[in-house]
């Protein structure tokens, strides 16, 4: 069986040279014994389409000092032009053979939106595909933000540049970076970490008359490489995009002990004869003992993104803006909109998120309890940090400011404050100004129907309440009677079709409103959905408790008694009434889109995954909900309502 399911961290698939079918954590590509000596490992910089020399030269390397097990390329992979086109396609097409495992995450340039589409539409490449999207044999696309495990080594990846474009490839987006800095925040190591673009102050720290000509901070550094940098601490960070090599003394890390090595590597065959490939042979840092972590070279220098200050032996970490950057604790800065203040100010995240910071007094940065009431009050992390949300309907975060007199009251008085202001502001509640009511297809007297928001398939529908409530649990039983009155009218309707609807929920403990997704499946996958969300749970490290009844009503009630409402929840209900139930760990980083991303996955729909990829206009909305209803006026239990 050959299976592939979108959640991060989660692949199912063939070596390509091995032919062994491997289940791997976050993207794991290694078939390696444990007692295997160290990968070898070649590093590239801008390939600007020429392969021909590029291999030629990996062929080189490889016969004299190989073999090689794969080969990584940073800063721009496709041609600088339209006459380069001809002998890029040969490679790509199959024409020419490419040597050697190439992973790349330049993907700007001539031909880069023909080829990358064509890579995402291959039904080989189903699933959130960390360890790369085949573009032919030997050729993998790093897209996005990501960590995979090659041949035991940890890659972190940020594929494309900063560019406020907006277009669809060679950027990389706000999802690949905060994708990043969860990852920073699991256990282990990072050995490899690819960008494009060169961090902004990697320079800081050596002398000036140690650098090469040429070599300037100023121009194609990234600062948010550098705040990703200060997060990950890789022991190895390689980039490009700056036409020169550059190998910089290894340095410290802020909170760690191991030492970072950076590597600018210029372009394939740069006239300056500057070097463009380097070759590596790192030793896992999960096979590594504490002392061989720790080791330290002679010539190891501070931090690049730290200043000390007028303490002796103290670091601090500022931001990049200001030639450095802050310290791993610093995650979002609050506009003191109330005030009229746009400057933003930097917040302590380990104390606006539990209250304490280890820091404690030596924190660089701002500890304030008003902030943190607002978090603790559900208020969106992107409306704090940029004044704004774009994620629509799928954040599930209040958009304003709490008043200073809700945040002085008592916590009952609160709440009914709070639960009154986020009606008016709710994307769900009808009485709110911000309900999209084209999408609306029937309304009960507690319960109504709508399109989803960027429908994964046709027919993808929302079953909400009414009136605000955080969860389709909580609701009080005329509520639950009415909700098990739709589910069942929409089954009956699924079934007409040959098909079944799978519902599932996300309970946010921030009070959110509650929405229990519908989406339909083919009958002859429905008996795959158990397994396929079992296995999903197992990757991202919990298994799911099953709840079995006499019928869909049945199951809920069993439901409702093992979901206390103080904690986050997500449940799965399958086709015959079993539901997969799931509590939420306070500090546990569940996907938000984790239901949808493992339905995409199932129907082999990966690139439907986010909702934000599959918007339509406000005609094509109108014109679903429309044909929905005229489909779904003999199953409707609220035609005579």
């Amino acid at each position: 069986m050959n299976m592939y399911f979108l959640i991060p961290f989660l692949r199912v698939f063939h070596h390509s040279n091995r032919g062994k079918l491997c289940l791997s954590y976050s993207g794991t590509l290694s078939c390696r014994s444990p007692m295997a000596s160290p990968p070898r490992i070649l590093l590239s910089g801008d390939v600007n389409g020429r392969l021909s020399q590029l291999f030629k030269r990996v062929l080189s390397v490889n016969k004299s000092a190989g073999p090689f097990d794969a080969l990584l390329c940073v800063g721009q992979f496709f041609p600088e032009s339209v006459d380069q086109l001809e002998e890029f396609m040969e490679y790509t097409d199959g024409r020419r053979e490419i040597p050697i495992p190439t992973y790349f995450i330049g993907d700007y340039g001539f031909a880069a939106p023909k080829v990358l589409s064509a890579a995402v539409k291959d039904p080989g490449n189903q699933g959130f595909k960390l360890d790369g999207l085949r573009v032919c044999n030997n050729l993998y696309w790093l897209k996005g933000g990501g960590k995979f495990t090659l041949f035991g080594l940890s890659v972190a990846y940020l594929s494309g540049r900063q560019s406020p474009s907006g277009q669809q490839f060679g950027t990389y987006s706000q999802d690949d970076v905060d994708a990043l800095r969860a990852l920073a925040e699991e256990p282990g190591i990072v050995d490899l970490f690819l960008t494009n673009e060169w961090p902004r102050g990697v320079t800081n720290r050596i002398a000036t008359n140690d650098l090469s000509p040429g070599i300037s901070d100023s121009l194609g550094s990234d600062s948010t490489v550098a705040e990703l940098v200060v997060e990950i601490k890789p022991r190895y960070h390689i980039a490009g995009s700056k036409a020169v090599f550059y190998a910089r003394e290894p340095y410290s890390n802020v909170d760690a002990v191991h030492v970072t090595r950076f590597f600018g590597l210029a372009p394939v065959g740069n006239k300056e004869k500057q070097k463009f490939m380097h070759a590596i042979s790192p030793t896992p840092a999960s096979t590594m003992s504490a002392a061989e972590i720790s080791t330290k070279p002679p010539n190891t220098t501070l931090s690049p993104y730290t200043v000390v200050d007028a303490t002796p032996s103290t670091e601090t970490t500022k931001r990049p803006g200001d030639s450095s950057l802050e310290e791993q604790y610093w995650r979002y800065d609050v506009k003191k909109q109330r005030k009229g203040d746009g400057n933003a100010e930097k917040l302590c995240f380990k104390f606006l998120s539990s209250g304490s910071c280890p820091r404690e007094d030596n924190c660089h940065f701002r500890h304030d309890p008003e902030a943190r009431e607002q978090y603790r009050g559900g208020v969106c992390f992107d409306f704090l940090n940029k004044g704004k949300c774009e994620r629509g309907p799928d954040c599930q975060f209040k958009h304003n400011l709490v008043e200073e007199s809700e945040i002085n009251s008592n916590k009952r008085s609160r709440s009914n404050s709070a639960t009154t202001n986020r009606s008016k502001e709710c994307w769900f509640c009808l009485s709110s100004p911000n309900v999209e009511s084209h999408l609306i297809i029937t309304v009960g007297e507690n319960i109504y129907c709508a399109l989803a928001k960027g429908p994964l398939v046709d027919d993808h529908v929302l079953l909400l309440p009414v009136e605000h409530s955080p969860s389709t649990l909580s609701l009080p039983p005329d509520c639950q009677r009415e909700l098990y009155k739709n589910q069942s009218s929409l089954r009956m309707y699924c079934k007409a079709q040959s098909k079944e609807y799978i519902f599932f929920e996300l309970i946010s403990i921030r009070g959110t409103h509650a929405n229990l997704q519908a989406v339909p499946i083919p009958q002859t996958k429905a008996s795959s959905v158990k397994n396929i969300f079992n296995l999903a749970a197992k990757k991202l490290g919990f298994e799911f408790e099953t709840i079995k009844g006499d019928g869909t009503s049945e199951a809920r009630e069993l439901l409702k008694a093992k979901f206390d409402g103080k904690s986050g929840f997500f449940y799965v209900e399958l086709h015959d009434g079993t539901i997969l139930g799931h509590s939420i760990d306070e500090n546990e980083n569940f996907p938000v889109q984790f239901g949808r991303e493992v339905m995409a996955g199932l129907l082999k729909m990966p690139d439907r995954a986010d909702w934000r990829n599959c918007k339509l206009s406000k005609d094509e909305e109108e014109k679903l909900v429309e044909d929905f209803k005229s489909r779904f006026k003999n199953f409707d239990p609220n035609e005579d309502f």
